[in-house]
């Protein structure tokens, strides 16, 4: 004969049940974007069709752009993990040619020591010009690119360009790749 379930006391399943509530609504609750209006969280996952302060293009775009003179200033802002005062390759990088690589400027977070080295590498890259076309990249479905842009125009820089689908869609294309080293920091 088949034995019963011992049964949980009802204010034990009343508090149980309220305590995983919560911890749902906590979850739900957690801000996806900062005030400033920066994406802080999921970084990886479907991005919008555009990006306030910049114009989104495509492979055939961003071809037609490099063919002309000035040439635009490719950075590519893929995070690489920074531990004790070094970046750790974990993994092999590759990223379009003639790119700058500064690693971890896309976050929704920066510390005023990342800020500084955002600002301190894009005055470099376009020599103090705030109309230099900017091309900021990552992965497709990638949320850094996108913060990334938003900061540059935060900084007055208003040539700006979103590749929406990165480095993903240049191999795709079966572009030429070349192997990164992100730009060093600070």
């Amino acid at each position: 004969m088949p034995r019963a379930l011992p049964r949980l006391p009802c204010p034990l399943l009343v508090a149980l049940s309220l305590s995983l509530s919560l911890s749902v609504a906590q979850a739900d609750t957690a801000p996806m974007f900062s005030p400033e209006g920066y994406r802080t969280t999921l970084y990886r996952s479907p991005t919008p069709q555009q990006v306030d302060g910049g114009q989104v293009i495509d492979t055939a775009a961003l071809q037609t752009l490099l063919s002309q003179q000035p040439r635009p200033v490719l950075i590519d802002v893929y995070r690489r993990q920074w531990l004790q005062g070094r970046f750790i390759e974990d993994e092999p990088h590759s990223n379009l040619p003639g790119s700058l690589w500064l690693a971890n400027t896309g976050d929704g977070e920066l510390s005023p020591a990342w800020q500084a080295y955002f600002v301190r590498n894009l005055q470099a890259a376009s020599a103090g010009q705030p109309g230099q076309a900017l091309v900021f990249y990552c992965r497709a479905d990638c949320w850094l690119s996108w913060n990334a842009v938003k900061r540059a125009k935060a900084l007055g820089y208003h040539n700006l360009y979103w590749y929406r689908d990165g480095l993903d869609a240049w191999q795709q294309a079966n572009l030429p790749l070349q192997p990164a080293q992100p730009v060093p920091f600070p």
